[in-house]
């Protein structure tokens, strides 16, 4: 839970190793086209990214490696990203993430939406909370983190 503002927008870790590893000093830009990020992937927007389903995601990240960690945690990420966005436009998005089915994509949209909309995270919880079993769900919603 500390680590969430810190990450800022960072989705998927491969840039802080490609930025600190030592050899890339020496690399330099392939011309080779199988190996050129694809365009989809190049500054993808948040938006477009916390709608992805299953189906969606599998297909945007096809070969890649970011489909290994799932789309859970990808949405989870996502989310983080958006809290620290300062995007208040992102909210309806965020607000569509708390029914999730995965409690760690339900904990982060609470996270997000208390970052963007305070007022709002408020007037929700006491009806999600009636509804959630799962303790680190509810303790998002309490604010107990």
């Amino acid at each position: 839970m500390a680590f969430r503002a810190p990450m800022g927008n960072r989705i998927y870790g491969c840039d802080d190793c490609l930025a600190v590893c030592p050899w890339n000093k020496f690399a330099s830009v392939s011309r080779e086209a199988k190996l050129r990020a694809r365009a989809e992937l190049e500054r993808p927007r948040l938006a477009d990214l916390v709608q992805l389903d299953d189906t969606g995601f599998r297909a945007l990240f096809a070969g890649s490696p970011i489909k290994r960690i799932g789309l859970a945690r990808f949405l989870r990420n996502v989310l983080i990203a958006i809290g620290n966005s300062d995007d208040a436009s992102l909210v309806p998005l965020v607000e569509a993430r708390l029914d999730a089915e995965e409690s760690i994509v339900r904990g982060a949209a609470i996270w997000a939406l208390r970052r963007l909309a305070p007022g709002r995270a408020e007037a929700l919880s006491l009806a999600y909370l009636a509804r959630e079993s799962d303790s680190s769900v509810r303790a998002e919603w309490s604010g107990d983190i």
